[in-house]
């Protein structure tokens, strides 16, 4: 009998803590290596925590995770080296050009000499940027930056990337072809993908698996077509969502203005 594939990502009873403030509560999820697991939720859910977590930016109150075959609190260097990883917030230079940003990934990830303009020319025609290489980032799309960052991510050839909602903000084009390059990173190179997203298109096409995070906690997780088969026939990934983290709707409406505001500060904090 074959043994069996060691994980990507695991984590048992992974809990972050600020101050009275639960964020994440005791996460336990594998993450099947190869594979693009996404993860749901409203905001505040834990989403970014948790990725913030498994990325070693942030360490956990309690629990604990591998990524890559690697302790995250024990070995978080190593997870370093394992890992690429977007953010939100635009991470590239926009003063520098396209070629400047990758060579700066490049010495960031000790790339060796002899292998980074290889690597350099390879990650930027892998991501149709080629042609704007040599141009200032300030002169780039939404869409052709964040192509360079995920370009600048894979740079490596991380054994997982983790994408913080990678297509915010853009058109339909661009962000169909940042899903196209997403698919065949995971083909070309077997990366194993845990990305947070509002988009429920976007979860729809690119995930094979999702978790729906609320309150800190996993409440529902499956294939796309397990969760909407499990809403009811013809059932959205949107009705999936509205079933699952709607709660969180109606619990908004419970409590003081006080009670209001200090949640969303929180949530908007912790995202």
């Amino acid at each position: 009998m074959a043994d069996p594939v060691t994980p990507a990502i695991t984590t048992v009873d992974l809990t972050r803590q600020f101050d009275t403030l639960t964020a994440v509560n005791r996460l336990t999820l594998s993450i099947e290596a190869g594979s693009i697991f996404g993860l749901l939720g409203p905001n505040g859910a834990g989403k970014s925590t948790t990725i913030k977590m498994l990325t070693t930016l942030l360490p956990p109150s309690s629990g604990g995770a591998q990524v890559a075959g690697f302790d995250i609190v024990r070995e978080p260097t190593r997870v370093r080296r394992a890992i690429g990883y977007v953010p939100q917030m635009v991470s590239a230079d926009g003063a520098l050009t396209g070629v400047e940003n990758m060579t700066l990934s490049a010495v960031l990830y000790d790339l060796p000499k002899r292998v980074r303009a290889g690597r350099i020319t390879d990650a930027l025609a892998f991501m149709d940027l080629a042609d704007a290489a040599h141009r200032l980032v300030r002169t780039y799309s939404g869409g052709m930056v964040r192509r360079l960052e995920i370009a600048q991510a894979l740079l490596h050839q991380p054994a997982v990337l983790f994408l913080d909602e990678p297509t915010i903000g853009l058109d339909p084009i661009a962000r169909h072809a940042v899903w196209g390059r997403l698919k065949e990173s995971r083909r070309q190179f077997a990366t194993t993908i845990l990305m947070t997203t509002h988009d429920m298109e976007e979860a729809d096409v690119l995930c094979d698996r999702l978790g729906i995070m609320y309150r800190g906690q996993i409440a529902a997780s499956g294939s796309p077509a397990e969760l909407k088969a499990h809403v009811g026939a013809g059932a959205s990934l949107d009705d999936v969502f509205r079933a699952v983290a709607g709660r969180a709707i109606v619990d908004e409406d419970a409590g003081t203005f006080q009670d209001i505001s200090r949640r969303r500060r929180t949530a908007s904090r912790l995202g």
